[in-house]
């Protein structure tokens, strides 16, 4: 395999790797809240966990499914924002998880002409390199919100996937 063939495959199972990473995130936060949690909004104007995981997975079907594997961009934006308690928590999980996984398929198939290429995506000038590397950053600063949010709520009870446990760790 070349160079240029290990750069390409490392950089789309890294940023599938960063998908899957925030997902585990997202999924500890989501075992821990219940309904009433899951869409309660610190303010009014700010999001709850349940519209962040709505914006997450149109964010990533109109910038990655659509915009780099070619499927058809029907997104509705407002609609991520306006929804109040309208899914339940294994509803919205399911729609998440199943944009990840059509993310994924669209980084690995793409072919590396077709990463370089430009296209528009939500109006910007774009090639599929940028359009992932805006995408999967985004996710994970919205799955860094969806941590906070759970721990505004949880205070204390808030439990951590990892904890160090020897000074080697970070004890």
């Amino acid at each position: 395999m070349s160079v240029s063939d290990q750069l390409s495959l490392g950089m789309r199972q890294g940023a599938c790797r960063s998908l899957d990473g925030s997902m585990r995130k997202i999924g500890h936060c989501l075992d821990q809240l219940t309904e009433d949690q899951l869409w309660w909004r610190p303010a009014e104007g700010l999001n709850s966990v349940g519209n962040l995981m709505l914006h997450l997975a149109g964010n990533l079907r109109q910038w990655v499914v659509a915009g780099v594997g070619g499927a058809v961009d029907n997104r509705d934006r407002p609609s991520e924002f306006s929804a109040d308690r309208t899914l339940e928590k294994e509803q919205l999980w399911t729609i998440l998880q199943t944009a990840v996984e059509e993310a994924k398929q669209a980084i690995l198939a793409t072919s590396d002409a077709d990463l370089i290429r430009q296209r528009l995506v939500q109006n910007f000038e774009v090639s599929g390199v940028e359009a992932i590397f805006d995408s999967v950053p985004h996710f994970q600063g919205h799955a860094q919100e969806i941590i906070c949010l759970t721990r505004m709520q949880l205070g204390d009870g808030y439990e951590f996937a990892w904890v160090p446990r020897t000074p080697e760790e970070g004890l």
